[in-house]
């Protein structure tokens, strides 16, 4: 793991898979609603840092420098995913899970999910965030996806940020396929105590949810 500022797009493209160069010919394009809401909420941040936890993707990168002059920490957990199905040791997850993130609490402004929650059981999904929760501030966002149809890939997602208000997806092999979707409920009490500041459904059948974390009583 290591802070990345700025990167550029051509030293990105060394750390992604020749295949995922030959997909981008046909890369669907979907509108997102939350996330001019989460950059909204992490430009009011002094320096925000945020953390991603999909593989590197340099456009976004280059996308979150431009934008809102910040860090962005990158800690690829499908990477992780992977590799404990590998070696048969799916049952580990939500240990390793808990002690992954060695940051102290609070420790950032914005925390990209993405859908990885979708490829996880229930104990792993839970314990990833634990921890998600503690290192995010007081008033920090956390941006989300969840599946809402019963899962039929067997694929992970890089979500391509165009602008403010679009993203392309680029597929990539996964080791262990989507488990079954949450609905809103299982959602709620998975990052209880964050509060849902924007819920949207879209036509991809993908629910994009921006949460917030409150903030610190004064007392």
């Amino acid at each position: 793991m290591g802070l990345l500022d700025r990167l550029s797009s051509r030293r990105t493209e060394q750390h992604e898979p020749a295949h995922a160069a030959a997909s981008r010919v046909e890369e669907p394009v979907f509108a997102t609603k939350a996330l001019r809401k989460f950059l909204s909420a992490v430009s009011s941040k002094p320096d925000p840092v945020l953390l991603d936890l999909s593989p590197v993707v340099g456009a976004n990168l280059t996308f979150f420098g431009e934008h809102l002059g910040c860090r962005v920490l990158v800690d690829d957990v499908f990477q992780e995913i992977d590799r404990h199905v590998r070696q048969e040791q799916v049952d580990d997850l939500p240990a390793f899970l808990s002690s992954r993130f060695p940051q102290e609490p609070e420790s950032f402004d914005g925390i990209l999910c993405w859908d990885v929650m979708d490829y996880l059981d229930k104990n792993a999904a839970q314990a990833l965030a634990t921890q998600l929760m503690r290192i995010l501030k007081p008033e920090g966002a956390l941006f989300a996806l969840f599946g809402t149809v019963p899962p039929t890939d067997s694929h992970y997602t890089r979500y391509i940020i165009v602008d403010d208000a679009t993203m392309k997806t680029r597929p990539y092999p996964a080791a262990r396929p989507r488990q079954s979707a949450l609905n809103n409920r299982q959602i709620l009490n998975l990052f209880e105590p964050l509060r849902v500041s924007d819920s949207f459904l879209l036509q991809s059948h993908l629910r994009e949810i921006l949460f917030r974390k409150p903030a610190a009583d004064p007392r």
